[in-house]
């Protein structure tokens, strides 16, 4: 279904992950996010190299299960468990019928992010999610994900990032709006879903996102690829 949701002008709340946006959200991340298919492409390379034999599998913030499906589809191993965890009950009801009948070994979870158990884990995956989180709550996030994964396990990051330097910051923006644009969405749909999302979804520089993984704990990271404002993160224990 195409995403409309911003195509009329009315009262802007607070950006939220309901049943309108779960009916739209494929293709409200496929015209919103640059690089997003390679996002998940990325995810099945990962899953080869750094899933390991009875283990879990972590998709926190599943939304509507692209990423469960390349963790699924790309799994080489065996006795492996995929735990899609999403806190808005339209996006896992979504997940369901996405997933059922496509992926044997998936328990989609309706739960906080910030509140689950994660154990014997060889593959984390956050896919646009830990910047919808409290930016304070971040550390204490990262720091559970790294006590849960197994040595040689791996935990990927996928978010919007913000540049320090302000020129580049300009730049990026310009281009991520002619990306919108290009894609089919107007001027008012542009703005409004940006009034919208501005206090919900908050940033961080590649920085910090390196400087929390490190205090968590982990000593290998980099950024594997990055696509305008957009960038994903990967962690080895």
């Amino acid at each position: 279904m195409r995403d409309q949701i911003f195509s009329q002008a009315h009262d802007l709340v607070d950006f939220t992950f309901d049943a309108n946006v779960a009916n739209v959200f494929d293709d409200m991340v496929r015209r919103s996010v640059p690089g997003y298919q390679s996002m998940i492409e990325l995810v099945g390379l990962c899953v080869k190299t750094y899933g390991q034999d009875n283990t879990n599998y972590y998709d926190l913030g599943a939304s509507t299960g692209a990423t469960s499906m390349a963790l699924s589809l790309n799994d080489t191993h065996q006795n492996t468990q995929i735990i899609a965890v999403d806190n808005s009950p339209s996006m896992v009801s979504k997940c369901s019928k996405k997933l059922a009948g496509k992926v044997g070994n998936v328990q989609v979870v309706c739960a906080d992010v910030e509140t689950l158990d994660i154990q014997n884990a060889s593959l984390v995956v956050l896919n646009l999610t830990l910047q919808f989180i409290a930016p304070e709550n971040r550390q204490a996030l990262i720091n559970k994900i790294y006590r849960g994964l197994n040595p040689g396990g791996a935990l990927i990051i996928s978010e919007k990032i913000h540049f320090d330097d302000s020129q580049q910051q300009q730049l990026m923006t310009k281009l991520h709006l002619d990306f919108k644009r290009a894609n089919g969405y107007s001027e008012l749909e542009i703005a409004a879903k940006r009034q919208s999302i501005e206090n919900v979804l908050i940033t961080d520089s590649q920085e910090t996102h390196f400087n929390r993984m490190h205090l968590a704990g982990f000593h290998t990271y980099t950024c594997h690829f990055q696509c305008l404002n957009f960038a994903c993160f990967l962690a080895v224990k």
